[in-house]
């Protein structure tokens, strides 16, 4: 079976139809749910309300958990459909459309933490001829670590191995390097 970022781009393959299935296929839902808990969990914050970034946010599944612990959460997401059915389900974070390649449109230390379940992956793909997938997750990244608090973790899911996550590895070390530098 393909892996659905193998098939379209994010925003192609998760349309209306696709949007549905997947967040009503309860396999699905429960996968997402337990990773999402478990992310928070690695994540370990402290017993006070944190702002948290769901990167990939999807139909709210992670937020759910967020919001659920007591946490405040923004979401981002590239599908119309999927922050549609977010928006279906009420849930309590907001909402944001926005493609992570772009890198993320917040100021500088906003949040204390941030999750992805499922979502980063996509950033490998070089969907159009104008994405280059180093300079996509470089974007990404270094707009992620500006938009946090200097004490923040971050929690990431993966999907398979493949040759692009040695290029994420290398990437982040690059970017955390140059900020350790650059202070």
């Amino acid at each position: 079976m393909s892996r659905p970022e193998h098939l379209a781009p994010p925003e192609v393959f998760y349309n209306e139809s696709e949007a549905r299935k997947y967040s009503e296929n309860s396999r699905m839902v429960d996968i997402q749910l337990q990773m999402s808990e478990r992310a928070l969990e690695l994540l370990a914050l402290p017993d006070s309300i944190c702002y948290i970034l769901d990167l990939g946010c999807g139909s709210g599944l992670s937020g759910h958990i967020l919001e659920t612990n007591g946490h405040v959460w923004v979401g981002i997401d590239i599908s119309v459909a999927m922050l549609s059915i977010a928006g279906e389900r009420e849930v309590e974070g907001d909402l944001i459309l926005g493609d992570l390649g772009q890198g993320v449109p917040f100021r500088a230390g906003v949040f204390d933490a941030a999750v992805s379940v499922s979502a980063l992956q996509w950033l490998c793909n070089a969907d159009k001829k104008s994405h280059n997938p180093v300079k996509r997750l470089y974007k990404f990244f270094s707009s992620l670590y500006a938009s946090l608090v200097r004490s923040a973790l971050d929690v990431f899911q993966r999907g398979r191995k493949n040759f692009f996550y040695i290029i994420i590895f290398a990437v982040i070390l690059f970017i955390v390097f140059r900020q350790v530098n650059d202070d």
